[in-house]
């Protein structure tokens, strides 16, 4: 039998303890989350995920991501610095497998992801 999941109220998802965010280009920003399902073969990853303010680079080389904000804001781009994107409340970012980038956190950013990996 499968056991359906539900998660409610995202936003008061508890997250783990925030430390400091490895591809920082901003001092001092950090990072904390929480994985809330994994599937059996372990290549999708659900979870809830915050950043502070700063800058980062981000590489989807080996995982496609879906990212919907649940609160704050931030603006994304390619890695060459092409196709920005401003984020807020309610949107949806898909960065498929292969891509590379850049973020910046404007505001204290809380989002869902689904990470979803190739075999």
């Amino acid at each position: 039998m499968i056991d359906l999941q539900n998660f409610k109220n995202l936003d008061a998802v508890k997250v783990k303890n925030f430390k400091p965010k490895p591809t920082t280009l901003t001092k001092g920003q950090e990072e904390a989350a929480v994985q809330l399902w994994a599937s059996d073969d372990g290549l999708t990853k659900i979870g809830v995920w915050e950043c502070t303010p700063g800058e980062f680079t981000a590489d989807r080389t080996t995982a496609g991501e879906y990212c919907h904000i649940i609160s704050g804001s931030a603006s994304v781009e390619n890695q060459d610095g092409s196709n920005a994107r401003d984020l807020g409340p309610g949107d949806l970012l898909i960065l498929p497998i292969g891509w590379k980038g850049n973020w910046t956190i404007h505001e204290q950013v809380r989002k869902l992801y689904i990470l979803q990996a190739s075999n």
